[in-house]
């Protein structure tokens, strides 16, 4: 694990101390800090997810298809383990 230090604004510095330390749900400023950047990461994972079904979704309705000759259960079985 590696270390940033970070230059913020005093509405930054204010809203982090605001959401850390005694009384809330995070002890430490740090901790505060990595959970809103995991959020960040998921909100943009999520974005790529949805971008591709939407893709899939334009490209099935221009017929833009292929026909799977695989087994779709036993891949998905054989990927969820």
């Amino acid at each position: 694990m590696g270390t940033l230090n970070l230059s913020l604004t005093d509405e930054m510095r204010a809203f982090i101390d605001q959401n850390s330390g005694a009384g809330t749900l995070y002890p430490t400023a740090g901790e505060f800090v990595r959970d809103v950047l995991r959020e960040k990461m998921e909100r943009l994972e999520a974005a790529r997810v949805r971008n591709a079904i939407l893709d899939g979704y334009h490209d099935a309705i221009h017929g833009q298809t292929v026909t799977y000759q695989g087994n779709l259960r036993a891949l998905i079985k054989r990927n969820g383990e």
